[in-house]
């Protein structure tokens, strides 16, 4: 494994003691320390404080803070494997621990943020939708479980796309969405409603299998066209005029697209058949 520090620099394990020339064995003076990369899981904390944090907000009502907490956790998520890619820092550890960060940050908080914003409110209109709410928002927790065990025991056959939608894009749906809606004083039963859909729809599409870009071959030092370097800054200052609005747009289009391309695709078969069988005729 990566994860333990060799200072000799050539992959060997030593146990803290040297031969003897005589050939006789020293004394051991027990096992060398064994270390961790601090600089990715340093950032890795950041992405578990960040979930936790997202938890504490939506208990003490802070809706807007605890959206915002879910978006600069899948920030730290990004740069700690960046980080450790560039700085070849990976190691077994570090991905066991990403892993545990993801959970929490992306699989309970959003859970639970959805369901401090709406089951009470929710509840108020009969004891069944409560029961659809949080029932909802275990849906969403046991999915992103699952999503990302699944991640774990899988080789990906091609890592420009993602089987499933990303768990840190699930949670900025249903972030995106209580940030959106906590604007609202009064959100009716219908919002709480579309609240809850769009959280157990959000768990569905993590366990399904429709394909979605991942952008990891996407390369910094690549030249790009003039026209993107005006995209870029055009999208952060969308996002400053109204970020909840604008991060829910672009999160739920992702979401969306590979079911909306798939059926596209059925579509157009189904017509390309029929005109197949029409000109066999």
């Amino acid at each position: 494994m990566q994860n333990e520090a060799d200072p000799d620099g050539n992959g060997s394990e030593r146990n803290g003691h040297e031969p003897d020339p005589n050939g006789t064995a020293p004394e051991a003076t027990g096992p060398r320390s064994r270390g961790i990369y601090l600089l990715p899981n340093l950032l890795t904390t950041g992405c578990l404080f960040s979930g936790f944090y997202a938890i504490v907000a939506a208990i003490d009502e802070h809706f807007a803070q605890a959206g915002k907490a879910i978006f600069i956790a899948m920030i730290f998520d990004t740069l700690d494997g960046r980080i450790a890619r560039l700085t070849r820092t990976e190691s077994a550890f570090g991905k066991e621990y990403d892993s545990l960060a993801d959970m929490v940050a992306f699989g309970l908080a959003p859970a639970i943020v959805a369901y401090q914003w709406g089951v009470v409110r929710i509840a108020e209109y009969g004891h069944y939708w409560g029961r659809f709410g949080w029932l909802a928002c275990f849906l969403y927790a046991v999915t992103a479980a699952l999503r990302l065990a699944r991640f774990n025991t899988r080789a990906a056959a091609d890592k420009r796309y993602f089987e499933g939608l990303p768990s840190p894009s699930a949670a900025a749906n249903v972030a995106a969405f209580v940030w959106f809606s906590s604007v609202w004083r009064e959100p009716g039963l219908v919002g709480l409603i579309a609240a809850f859909i769009v959280t157990a729809t959000a768990g569905l599409l993590m366990v399904s299998r429709f394909s979605y870009p991942s952008f990891k071959q996407f390369n910094l030092d690549r030249r790009i066209k003039f026209a993107y370097v005006i995209i870029v800054p055009l999208f952060f200052v969308l996002i400053a005029l109204d970020p909840p609005t604008m991060l829910l747009s672009m999160f739920a289009t992702y979401a969306l697209s590979a079911p909306v391309l798939w059926v596209a695709r059925r579509i157009r078969r189904a017509i390309r058949s029929s005109r197949a069988a029409g000109a066999g005729s």
